[in-house]
């Protein structure tokens, strides 16, 4: 992660998930990542609809020209890109594995804007509608608004594993039929 947006919101996220895979969506505080809120937004998990935004910050508002409240998530990605990202988006919210995305955008006098892109899941539960969250963050200012988004670059965010001994490493990738020596 390169964004100091990402990275704040990441660590939040992470410790408010302790052990489970994702932390439940109550247990968010939005006053706890006061500074951060302009760049966070919410989708609802609904393939059919675009994944469309619950909630935008400001400043992913901003990026856009517009309110984004109902408006599809999938449809900020030129058409040829859409796909892909769709995907990544129904992996971080089947899967529960965060994601992030480098992500590149043109700009309204023909140029380029670099962003960073962080999924992060909700626990799933019962009876309750599946979202995501996460932080959309320009590198540069003021770039105007930009559309056709295009993914340049993403990687899932694995848990990091602890460390085992060596034998029980060992016995984890080990299949069929062992010999154990030693033993009379």
């Amino acid at each position: 992660m390169k964004h100091p947006s990402s990275r704040g919101f990441y660590a939040y996220w992470d410790a408010k998930r302790g052990d489970a895979l994702a932390p439940d969506r109550s247990e968010i505080e939005p006053g706890a990542v006061r500074e951060l809120l302009g760049d966070i937004f919410v989708l609802s998990y609904d393939n059919e609809a675009g994944y469309p935004f619950r909630v935008a910050g400001t400043r992913v508002s901003a990026l856009l020209g517009r309110d984004l409240k109902d408006a599809s998530f999938s449809a900020l990605f030129a058409p040829d890109g859409r796909r892909e990202i769709e995907n990544i988006i129904s992996y971080v919210a089947e899967e529960t594995l965060p994601a992030i995305a480098g992500i590149t955008a043109a700009t309204k006098d023909g140029g380029v804007a670099h962003l960073e892109l962080l999924l992060l899941p909700f626990v799933n539960r019962a009876h309750a509608p599946i979202s995501l969250t996460g932080v959309l963050a320009p590198f540069e200012s003021d770039r105007g608004t930009l559309g056709d988004f295009k993914v340049t670059s993403w990687r899932y965010l694995h848990r990091p594993q602890k460390l085992l001994p060596r034998a029980l490493r060992k016995l984890a990738v080990a299949r069929g039929f062992m010999v154990y020596e030693g033993l009379r």
